[in-house]
C-alpha cells in the first residue's frame, strides 16, 4: 500500500525569542506555507520555499530549523519516489536534530525514514524498525494524534509483507481514535488498510466497502495523491479475485492520475533541485570560512604578520595533511589487530566455556561418586550401632561416623559453591516462621554448645511478623553457619543470635541478623580473607576442624539476597557478624511446610520395592526398612524391577538413578507405560537440581538424596501414599 505522509509539515514549536527571533519566526512561516503547499500537490513550489527556509536556517546557524528544513525537503523526494535522496535528506535532518534534545523532532524525522525505507521497497524490516523509533518519542511526548498516525504507517508495512496478525493489531489500537477525532487523512488510511486486510482475509464484499469510503474520501477532499493509492489497492483486490475488467478499470486510473501528479518533468525538476541543494549548502560553508578569513585577515593587516601567518598555516595543514595520512594508515594496522583480538578472545572465551563445562561436570560426577560410598559407609555405621549395642559408645565407631558426615558436607558445600559461582541458583520464595526455624537451628547445633561448655541465647524482636515470605533454606544455612563457626570458636563462653526489626517500607520487613560470641576473635590482618574460599586463619587458641568454605558460602548467599555481611572482631574478646535482608510479611499462611507424623506402626504394613545396583547399599536401605516395619523387595536392575512389578504390587517404589543396563528414567518411563501409578521416588547421589527436569518427566513423583535422613525419607514415603489413598 502506498505510504501516507503526514509527518512532513507539521507546524514548529515557537521559538524563545531571543537574538534572532524575527528572522527564525520569518523561517517557521516560510516552512508551515511548505507544508502548505505541499499538502495541495504544489510540490515545485514547496520545494522552493524549503530549500530557501534550508539557506536562511543555515545563516543564522539554527540546528532546529536546519533539520526542519532537511526533513521537509526530504519528504518531497519521497512523494516522488526518490528513495536515495530523501533518506540522504532526512539523514542530514537527524544529524542536526542530535544537537539538540526535541522529542518531536525525532518522532517526525524517524517516521520519515520508515516511510522511504517501506514505501520505496528499501527494506520493509528497516522501515518497521524507524516506524518503531518514532512511535518510542510520539508516546514519550504523549502526542496521541502522531502516536495514530505512526502506528497506521506501522500496519501498512506489516501488511506489505503479508504478516497481517501483526499489522492488524496496530489498526485496531487506533480505532477508537480515529472514530473520535481523526483527520480526513487519518480517516482514509484507516478505511483503506480495513480494505487491504479483508482483501487478504477473503472477505471481498467488506473490503470493498472499506474501498468505498476511502474513495470518497479523497474525492471529497480533493487528496489526488491518496485516490492513487487507492486505485491501486482496488486492482490488486479485483486481480485476486480474477476479476479482470475490473481490474483493468482501476489500473487505468491509476495509472491516468499518477501521470498527472507525478510527471517526469516534476520528477527532472527535483534532481536540479537536488543539486542546487547541495551547491547552496557549499555556497553557506563558503561564505561562513569567508567571512572568518576576513576577519583574521583584518587582525593579520594590523599586525602586519600576514606572510608569517599565511606560512604557519600553510605549514600546519601540510602537517595535518600527513597527521591523517598517518592516523589512517595506523587506524589500518589497529583495526586489523583489533580483528585478531577479537578472534583470539572469541577463542578463548570457546575455551574458557568447555573449561567451565568441564568443572561442571567433574564436580557433578565426583560429587555423585563420593555420596554413594558415604551413604554406605553411614548407613552401616548406623546398623552397627543398632545390632551391637555394646558397641554404641564406641570412640571408634563415632570417629567412623563423624568423618563421614564431615566428608559429605564437604562435598555439599563444594557442590554448592560451584553452582553460586555459575549462577545457578535461584531464591525462591515459601511462607515460613522465623521463630520455628531459628529454633530448628539451635537444636542442630545444641550438641556444639554443650560440647564446648556454651551458653546458646535466642534473641527475637516480637515486632516481627510471625509469618513471613522468602528462601528459608538458604536463610537457615546462612545462620547455621555463622552459629556453628561461633560455637566451634568459643569455649566456656556465649554465643547469642540476636534478630530485629529495623524498619518496614511497602510491606518489605527489613530484619537484621547478628550472631554474636564471646570466643577467640580474629586478628584485624586475617578479617578480610576469612571470607576467601579454603582460608583458615592461624586462632590463638588450639586447632579447629574445618574445610575454610563455610564464610565463603555465607557471602556469596547473603549478596544473592542483595545484602551484604559486616564483622566486627577483636582478639580474645569475641566476634559479631551482622547483616540485613528484607522479607515481605505473608498474607497466608496455608503454605507453611509442617512437619509429617510418621506413623509405621499403622495396621496397614507397606511394602516398598527398592531398585538399586550397589550391594552396600542394598543392605543398607534393607536394615532400615526392616527395622521400620516396612516390607521390602530388592532387585538390582530396571529389567528385573519391570519382571516383578508384572506380578506383584507395592505403595512405593524407590528408584536409583545411575544402574548398568537401563538407568532409573528409562526405567521409571517403561513402567508409567505399563499404566503402573505406584509412587515413584528417586533415590539417588546426584545433586537434586541436575536431574529434576528429568525426574519429573520420566514419570517419577519426588526426589531424595543419598545419604538422606531417615525421617525425611519416611515423610516422603507417607506423603507419596497418602496421595494415591
Amino acid at each position: 500500500m502506498k505510504k501516507f505522509i503526514l509527518i512532513a509539515f507539521l507546524f514548529v514549536m515557537n521559538l524563545g525569542y531571543s537574538q534572532n527571533a524575527i528572522e527564525k519566526k520569518s523561517i517557521e512561516n516560510q516552512i508551515n506555507k511548505a507544508g502548505k503547499c505541499f499538502t495541495n500537490g504544489e510540490y515545485d513550489k514547496a520545494l522552493n520555499l524549503s530549500k530557501s527556509a534550508l539557506v536562511r536556517s543555515f545563516k543564522i546557524n539554527d540546528d532546529h530549523l536546519i533539520a526542519q528544513s532537511y526533513n521537509a525537503i526530504g519528504v518531497i523526494y519521497d512523494e516522488f519516489s526518490q528513495a536515495k535522496n530523501a533518506i540522504a535528506f532526512y539523514n542530514k535532518a537527524l544529524s542536526y536534530a542530535s544537537r539538540i534534545e526535541n522529542d518531536s523532532l525525532n518522532d517526525w524525522i524517524y517516521s520519515n525514514l520508515g516511510s522511504a525505507y517501506y514505501f520505496n521497497k528499501v527494506d520493509v524490516a528497516k522501515g518497521i524498525e524507524y516506524y518503531k523509533k518514532s512511535l518510542h518519542y510520539a508516546t514519550k511526548i504523549n502526542d496521541s494524534l502522531q502516536i495514530t498516525y505512526t502506528k497506521l504507517n506501522i500496519a501498512s508495512a506489516y501488511f506489505a509483507i503479508n504478516d497481517f496478525k501483526n499489522g492488524i493489531r496496530y489498526v485496531k489500537e487506533t480505532e477508537s481514535y480515529v472514530n473520535r477525532k481523526g483527520e480526513n487523512e487519518m480517516r482514509f488510511t484507516l478505511t483503506s488498510l480495513l480494505g487491504v486486510y479483508y482483501t487478504n482475509n477473503d472477505q471481498p464484499e467488506l473490503a470493498m466497502q472499506y474501498y468505498s469510503k476511502a474513495v470518497a474520501i479523497a474525492q471529497q477532499y480533493k487528496m489526488d495523491s491518496f485516490l492513487i493509492n487507492v486505485y491501486e489497492n482496488i486492482a490488486v483486490h479485483y486481480k485476486r479475485y480474477h476479476e479482470a475488467d475490473l481490474e483493468k478499470v482501476y489500473k487505468d486510473k491509476f495509472n491516468a492520475l499518477s501521470k498527472l501528479i507525478y510527471s517526469e518533468e516534476k520528477k527532472s525538476l527535483l534532481k536540479e533541485s537536488a543539486m542546487q541543494i547541495q551547491l547552496d549548502e557549499y555556497r553557506i560553508q563558503l561564505e561562513r570560512i569567508e567571512l572568518e578569513n576576513e576577519k583574521h585577515l583584518q587582525k593579520l593587516k594590523e599586525s602586519n604578520i600576514i606572510t608569517v601567518l599565511f606560512l604557519v598555516l600553510m605549514m600546519a595543514f601540510l602537517v595535518l595533511i600527513f597527521t591523517l595520512y598517518r592516523s589512517n594508515n595506523f587506524r589500518k594496522k589497529a583495526n586489523l589487530k583489533l580483528v585478531q583480538a577479537n578472534d583470539e578472545l572469541k577463542q578463548a572465551k570457546e575455551k574458557a566455556e568447555e573449561a567451565s563445562l568441564m568443572k561442571s561436570q567433574f564436580v557433578s560426577t565426583i560429587t555423585h561418586e563420593l555420596r554413594t560410598p558415604l551413604y554406605g559407609v553411614v548407613g552401616i555405621t548406623d546398623i552397627i550401632t543398632d545390632e551391637h549395642k555394646e558397641l554404641a559408645d564406641s570412640p571408634h565407631l563415632s570417629s567412623l561416623k563423624f568423618s563421614a558426615r564431615y566428608l559429605l558436607s564437604l562435598v555439599n558445600d563444594i557442590l554448592q559453591l560451584n553452582k553460586m559461582d555459575e549462577k545457578r541458583i535461584v531464591l525462591e520464595k515459601a511462607v515460613f516462621s522465623m521463630q520455628d526455624e531459628i529454633a530448628a537451628i539451635t537444636n542442630s547445633v545444641q550438641y556444639i554448645a554443650n560440647n564446648n561448655a556454651n551458653e546458646l541465647v535466642v534473641q527475637i524482636d516480637d515486632d516481627i511478623p510471625k509469618f513471613l515470605l522468602g528462601d528459608k533454606f538458604r536463610l537457615s544455612q546462612i545462620i547455621m553457619n555463622l552459629t556453628s563457626n561461633a560455637l566451634k570458636f568459643t569455649r566456656n563462653g556465649k554465643v547469642t543470635i540476636a534478630i530485629n526489626q529495623l524498619n518496614v517500607k511497602e510491606n518489605v520487613h527489613n530484619i537484621e541478623f547478628k550472631i554474636i560470641d564471646t570466643g577467640v576473635g580474629i586478628a584485624p590482618a586475617d578479617q578480610e580473607k576469612i571470607f576467601d574460599m579454603f582460608v583458615q586463619v592461624s586462632r590463638t587458641d588450639e586447632d579447629y576442624q574445618g574445610t575454610g568454605l563455610g564464610l565463603s558460602i555465607v557471602k556469596k548467599l547473603i549478596a544473592l539476597f542483595g545484602s551484604k555481611i559486616h564483622l566486627e572482631s577483636k582478639l580474645n574478646e569475641g566476634t559479631t557478624f551482622t547483616f540485613v535482608i528484607g522479607f515481605d510479611a505473608a498474607s497466608v499462611t496455608e503454605n507453611i511446610d509442617v512437619a509429617v507424623e510418621m506413623d509405621m506402626s499403622s495396621n496397614h504394613l507397606l511394602k516398598v520395592l527398592v531398585v538399586e545396583d550397589n550391594k552396600i547399599n542394598q543392605l543398607v536401605t534393607q536394615k532400615i526398612m526392616d527395622k521400620n516395619n516396612i516390607k521390602c523387595d530388592m532387585v538390582a536392575d530396571g529389567f528385573a524391577a519391570l519382571h516383578l512389578l508384572e506380578t506383584q504390587k507395592y505403595d512405593v517404589i524407590l528408584m536409583d538413578i545411575n544402574m548398568p543396563i537401563i538407568n532409573g528414567f528409562d526405567t521409571s518411563k517403561r513402567i508409567r507405560s505399563l499404566g503402573i501409578n505406584t509412587p515413584i521416588i528417586a533415590l539417588t547421589a546426584f545433586d537434586k537440581e541436575e536431574i529434576k527436569e528429568q525426574v519429573f518427566t520420566s514419570g517419577m513423583n519426588d526426589i531424595i538424596i543419598k545419604p538422606f535422613e531417615l525421617v525425611k525419607l519416611f515423610e516422603m514415603i507417607q506423603e507419596q501414599v497418602k496421595k494415591v489413598d
